[in-house]
Formats: structure tokens, C-alpha cells, sequence
């Protein structure tokens, strides 16, 4: 396994975003790290179907010298968590629920964001040992609808995933998503293709201040 952080519940708390990266070619796994880091986030996500993404996982993690908790996200089976974790995620995201997933993770104490969008799946995920609900995609039913499921779900902390801009991200949180995981809105293709190192930087400044606003302004 490779060596990686553990995951910083803590740290992740004052900033709980999580950057989602998809697709993207090896050789701008290391500099998409450094922005990360001197943009303000401190998780990144690498979806399992990306090509060769244990492999990034693994550079990742070197790149991010314990400043950045590097996961693995779109896992959907026992064998992609096992490849995740080997390669030194040390945190687990998957699209929809997988019990098997989710309590494989509970067992091994390795957090993790399950997706759901319905309130039964919300629940399910909730009671499987879930660390947070990724409610995803939230951008198919806005802010109201995580205000609604707040309402008898008060305890369950959700991960505001899908269309989420530093523009939205307020109204989510007012709402009561507790945190977020940020994809193409921060990680933008033609920016990444383009290598705009310092456009990344500064955007994800900008989701970083747009939460940091909302706390302070008490959501």
C-alpha cells in the first residue's frame, strides 16, 4: 500500500470540499495537486474510471506530501475499493449506494461518501455507517431540496455533490449541506488541457472563499 496521510476528519471539517477529478491525463496529476493545495482544498477525489487510476492515485499521494487527502470515487465493487485502497486512497466515494462498499469501509475505518439522491437512499447510506451522503446530483433539485430532506434528517450530514459554483455553493449551505464535492465547475477542461495552473489556483480559491463566507455569516 502505498503511504498516505490518513484522513484528517478535523482538517476536513474547517474545509469540507472535495475536489472530483475524472479523466485527466497522468502528467497533470502532480501540478493539479500543487494548485489544489495553494488554492485552499485539502481532499481530492480520483475516479476509478479514469484510465490508470491507481496509478494516479499513487502519484497523487506523492505529490501531495500529506497536504492534500487524496480518495477514489465512482467505486462501485470490493475490487475497486481494494486497487483505491492498495494504491493509497484513504478515503472512499461511490455513486450510488453499495452496501458492500459502504460497510467494508465502516470495517476498515476508512471514511466514506456514499452517493444517494432519494430520501430512502439518503437513509439507507446514513444507517450503513456512511462518514457523509454525497446527495448527488444536487443541481437536478437545488437548495430546496436539501432543506427538505434536513427536515427529518437533522443528523445526517450531506456532501452537496453535482453543478455545485462558488455562486450556488452559499444557498447549498444555507440550506444545510454540511459540505461538497466540486467537479468540472472547479476542474475544467479546457482550463486543465490549456495547463492554466494559476486559473485552477485561483478558482479554487474561490469555492474556498464562497464557504468560508457562509460560515462566517453563519450559513
Amino acid at each position: 500500500m502505498s503511504a498516505a496521510a490518513a484522513f484528517d476528519a478535523t482538517r476536513f471539517a474547517v474545509m469540507p470540499l472535495i475536489a472530483i477529478l475524472r479523466g485527466q491525463q497522468a502528467s497533470h496529476i502532480a501540478p493539479i495537486v500543487r494548485a489544489l493545495i495553494d488554492g485552499g482544498f485539502n481532499a481530492l477525489e480520483i475516479t476509478m474510471n479514469t484510465p490508470g487510476a491507481t496509478e494516479q492515485i499513487r502519484t497523487a499521494v506523492a505529490s501531495a506530501h500529506n497536504r492534500l487527502a487524496i480518495g477514489a470515487g465512482t467505486v462501485t465493487s470490493l475490487v475497486e475499493l481494494n486497487a483505491a485502497h492498495n494504491a493509497g486512497a484513504c478515503f472512499i466515494v461511490t455513486p450510488v449506494v453499495v452496501p458492500e462498499v459502504i460497510m467494508e469501509c465502516v470495517l476498515r475505518g476508512l471514511p466514506v461518501f456514499p452517493g444517494a439522491f432519494t430520501p430512502t437512499e439518503v437513509q439507507q447510506a446514513d444507517r450503513l455507517g456512511a462518514t457523509m451522503v454525497k446527495l448527488f446530483p444536487a443541481h437536478r433539485l437545488g437548495p430546496d431540496y436539501v432543506r427538505d430532506l434536513k427536515a427529518p434528517f437533522p443528523h445526517i450530514r450531506l456532501l452537496a455533490t453535482g453543478g455545485i459554483t462558488p455562486e450556488t455553493l452559499p444557498e447549498y449551505a444555507r440550506a444545510g449541506a454540511e459540505g461538497f464535492g466540486i467537479g468540472s465547475p472547479l476542474l475544467q477542461a479546457d482550463r486543465l488541457a490549456a495547463e492554466d495552473w494559476d486559473w485552477l489556483r485561483a478558482r479554487a480559491e474561490k469555492f474556498c472563499t464562497a464557504w468560508e463566507t457562509s460560515v462566517h455569516s453563519g450559513k
